[in-house]
């Protein structure tokens, strides 16, 4: 059965059948809706359903008027209105399938690996900077990882990966995966890449691995000859938890439009740096976010402090807030409960 998705006070409708989430819908007829894990897990995609029926996995049916419906969960059991918190024309993703070789493996901190892939000769692959992967394992299993690399280097990825006690991929690919193995990876996904055509500067806030997208952004920008200015929280426990901190004081070094600020919550005794949540180091360092965007990747609890904080308190246009909450994979039951378990450890 196929239905009607109209977006309040807007002009744009588009068919939803009843087998498809509104976000896959929106996304095939040329409409881009802020999302992010796409398991129903973050609340980026989560917008107003204004009339019809809609059901949502594990909830059920929900009727409009409701507020924080997931757009990447919801298939229409009706004609719908909807009002997400933003919709844009784009032409809709060209992915690509790929095979991967592994290029090389290390390990700057006990918990991460910096996974570098290549693909077959000749073979390149469009992202923006600050998309991410779905790297397939067998079975047909799907893992999300940003790709860290500039996406003038699209011969290959960089992959960023946070180990998971525990965790599937950390204990089983990740672990026995070496140099010469293949691979499959689709891309590129995600909302979270820098809007051109303004000239607001632009707060970067990262915690863990959420680097990965963040170095994308900076290293594009360094190519692009970028000089709009940029600014880098990035929050960790620990001084060993800013795995790669000697890169972006390079890139402050020859940069005037890029400057870097190391955020620790459980700082080494010879810390010298700033201390507490990287996202009250920003509000103590902004009255007013009124005239700034920002690109927040990493722990989901973080971008919704942030986000909760820099609009309400700072002035921040919501719309102005764009992000990428990562998220553990599995069940959604199981990453909310990873989630709130590591809510002191990724904080």
């Amino acid at each position: 059965m196929i239905y009607q998705v109209r977006v309040a006070n807007s002009d744009i409708a588009f068919p939803c059948a009843s087998d498809e989430t509104v976000l896959d819908a929106a996304e095939r007829a040329g409409f881009a809706i802020p999302y992010s894990c796409r398991k129903g897990v973050c609340n980026t995609c989560e917008g107003e359903l204004v009339a019809g029926e809609a059901m949502l996995p594990g909830i059920g049916p929900v009727r409009g008027r409701s507020d924080a419906v997931l757009m990447c969960r919801a298939k229409p059991r009706s004609d719908l209105e909807i009002q997400p918190k933003r919709i844009e024309r784009r032409a809709p993703p060209v992915r690509k399938v790929l095979d991967a070789t592994v290029f090389r493996l290390a390990r700057p901190a006990l918990d991460v690996a910096i996974l570098n892939l290549r693909f077959a000769i000749g073979t390149r692959a469009k992202f923006k900077a600050g998309q991410y992967l779905q790297l397939i394992l067998p079975g047909g299993e799907r893992r999300n990882f940003s790709m860290a690399n500039a996406p003038q280097a699209n011969d290959g990825v960089e992959l960023h990966i946070r180990h998971i006690p525990g965790g599937h991929f950390s204990e089983t690919v990740l672990a026995t995966v070496k140099s010469g193995d293949t691979l499959e990876v689709e891309l590129p996904y995600g909302d979270f890449f820098v809007r051109d055509g303004s000239p607001a500067p632009i707060i970067l806030l990262a915690t863990g691995t959420g680097f990965a997208p963040i170095k994308s952004i900076v290293e594009d920008a360094l190519k692009r000859g970028n000089r709009r200015a940029m600014r880098l929280y990035w929050g960790a426990r620990k001084r060993t938890d800013l795995y790669l901190a000697d890169l972006p004081q390079k890139w402050a070094g020859r940069t005037s439009w890029f400057s870097f600020v190391p955020v620790l919550s459980e700082p080494d005794g010879d810390w010298q740096g700033r201390t507490g949540l990287v996202h009250q180091a920003i509000m103590a360092d902004y009255a007013d976010l009124s005239d700034v965007e920002v690109y927040a990747c990493g722990n989901p609890l973080m971008i919704a402090a942030a986000q909760d904080g820099f609009i309400r308190q700072r002035r921040l246009p919501e719309q102005h807030f764009y992000c990428d909450a990562f998220v553990p994979s599995g069940t959604a039951e199981t990453e909310q409960q990873v989630i709130t378990a590591n809510r002191e450890v990724s904080l």
